[in-house]
């Protein structure tokens, strides 16, 4: 290889790195506008709910998907902590790989359990919304019981 063609692999390699760094930024724009949405339909939801009760309709009852043992682990971790977890911390008190946390966190979200997310440090961090917490103290919606963890 002469100079030129390293000259050559060193701009490619350059041009792609542009890219990446690009689609990175552009990837924290979407995700902080989707935070956004989902800051304002939490809001809409909280003032439908409160038009509900003022109007004394009943709320509507929130279904909830059976859980996987994993999912479960999971629930439980963030039901049990006050803080914002990360992944390598919900891996770390879970024993479940890192690799899997992301999907069981996605599994948990499209079976109804309302997760908030926050970015911190360019790291992601989970939290259950409080007011499903006392939700599911008060009714048990994930239907979790003493034999599920047996």
């Amino acid at each position: 290889m002469g100079k030129e063609d390293i000259e050559n692999v060193k701009n490619a390699l350059d041009e792609h790195l542009s890219a990446i760094n690009e689609n990175t930024s552009e990837i924290q724009a979407l995700f902080d506008y989707i935070h956004e949405l989902e800051t304002k339909i939490e809001k809409l939801s909280g003032r439908l709910d409160q038009t509900q009760l003022s109007q004394h309709l009943p709320l509507p009852k929130q279904e909830i998907a059976p859980l996987n043992q994993m999912e479960k682990k999971i629930f439980l971790t963030l039901y049990t902590e006050e803080t914002a977890l990360s992944s390598a911390e919900i891996s770390a008190r879970t024993g479940i790989a890192l690799s899997i946390v992301p999907e069981e966190l996605s599994a948990l979200t499209s079976k109804g359990i309302p997760l908030i997310r926050n970015v911190c440090e360019n790291q992601l961090f989970f939290k259950l919304d409080p007011c499903f917490k006392e939700l599911q103290a008060k009714e048990n919606l994930v239907n979790l019981s003493l034999q599920s963890f047996m």
